[in-house]
């Protein structure tokens, strides 16, 4: 264990082994860093904030601060981090605002500098999180999401897996997994063929959500028509977009501008 003499450890913060803390760190009570974490200097980990093991967080990040919430109470809340993840310089991430809630913030994620996760976000693992991104309360992303820098989703928003969020894109309705979204309000623009590629799956994988992508926003087929369709293909990465948007609540991002409302249930 390496801890800079400047740093500030709370008596209750429990520290693993192989753990660095640099200058003027700060470490609450309530707190538990997992081995081989590194925590630079200027940092702060407030109280009921738990980090995996081998999470790096660099100078003046704040993670587990009070929710931004008009209607929060001091309560018992938390900050859960899964492991190495890269958490760059002043990136923020509030806990839950609500008692025993929770943020949760999965594992191998890249946050870029200055990136905001608000209280009650959740983030899969292998998320990217480019510079300056804001994400309000109660957003829920799934695995391996890019989002490019200076975007900003609204509260209870939802982001489906391998999606691509474009910069400074305004996300006010659901985005769905596999597919590119931007512009402001944001709108579908394809599929994420590079993320896509990247992530292993095959061409003929790709032509299948290509042909998923046409029948649910280019057909100009009524929604359950489309999902019945979809359902006909029996392809185990469209099975998750239709449970994606079976589950959406507030509608998810068109290709042409227009917003497909919820399923009716």
């Amino acid at each position: 264990m390496d801890i800079h003499p400047t740093a500030i450890i709370a008596p209750s913060a429990k520290i693993g082994s192989d753990v660095e803390i640099g200058p003027y760190a700060v470490i609450e009570n309530d707190t538990e860093i997992g081995d081989r974490c590194e925590i630079r200097s200027h940092a702060v980990i407030k109280r009921f904030t738990t980090l995996g093991p081998s999470n790096i967080v660099y100078e003046g990040a704040v993670l587990g601060g009070e929710p931004q919430d008009l209607s929060f109470v001091e309560c018992t809340s938390q900050l859960r981090v899964g492991a190495n993840n890269r958490i760059r310089e002043g990136v923020t991430i509030h806990r839950g605002s609500q008692p025993g809630s929770e943020t949760v913030v999965g594992s191998s994620c890249f946050l870029m500098a200055n990136s905001h996760i608000a209280h009650n976000c959740r983030l899969g693992d292998r998320v990217i999180i480019a510079n300056n991104v804001a994400l309000a309360g109660y957003v829920d992303i799934e695995d391996q999401v890019f989002i490019s820098a200076g975007a900003g989703a609204h509260q209870f928003t939802r982001i489906g897996r391998l999606a691509m969020i474009g910069g400074h894109a305004k996300i006010v309705q659901d985005c769905l997994p596999f597919v590119i979204t931007d512009g402001a309000p944001g709108r579908a623009r394809g599929l994420n063929i590079v993320g896509l590629r990247r992530a292993g799956l095959r061409t003929n994988e790709i032509g299948i959500l290509k042909e998923a992508y046409r029948l649910l926003l280019r057909s100009g087929l009524p929604l359950e028509e489309a999902l019945s369709g979809l359902e006909r293909i029996g392809d185990p990465h469209v099975a998750h977009l239709i449970q994606f948007v079976r589950n959406s609540k507030r509608g998810f991002c068109h290709d042409k501008g227009q917003s497909k409302g919820k399923v009716e249930k």
